[in-house]
């Protein structure tokens, strides 16, 4: 038998192998096998349990919000608009929002706090507001960013 703390310590890329053990389904005859799993198929939306949108978001004057994209495994296109002073809205093309199973993370940086509603199983509203008592704002600050996570 080999002493795994022998190896050295690597960092795992995509297409890395890694050995495990496929349990079998319940109520068959199947038997655990041992096997070799890709990396990348263990960290695929499928087996993570929730598809994500995740974006760094900036946003000056009269413009939309303008986000970077992190990561998207949605399948859909979210496009960002302004409604008015500090309320912008995420408007959701090629998939739509299951009721009761999206979790919204909004980061803002300052004194500026983010909040996001859904208003349609294709919408969501954005609002940013000061926490200084001086209401809607616009200028979203580096460090400005969203993660809205769907579940199956």
């Amino acid at each position: 038998m080999a002493i795994a703390n022998s190896y050295p310590v690597g960092t795992p890329k995509t297409s890395d192998l890694l050995l495990g053990t496929s349990v079998p389904t319940p109520g068959t005859d199947e038997k655990a096998t041992t096997k070799n799993f890709k990396v990348s198929e263990i960290l695929s939306p499928a087996n993570i349990g929730y598809k994500v949108y995740t974006a760094a978001l900036t946003q000056t004057g009269a413009a939309a919000p303008v986000p970077t994209v992190l990561e998207n495994t949605t399948g859909g296109v979210f496009t960002w608009s302004k409604v008015n002073t500090g309320q912008f809205r995420i408007t959701i093309s090629g998939i739509t929002l299951p009721a009761d199973k999206v979790v919204i993370f909004e980061n803002a940086t300052g004194d500026l706090n983010l909040g996001g509603k859904i208003t349609s199983s294709t919408v969501i509203d954005i609002d940013q507001f000061s926490s200084g008592g001086g209401g809607y704002a616009d200028g979203m600050l580096p460090g400005t960013s969203i993660e809205i996570k769907i579940y199956p």
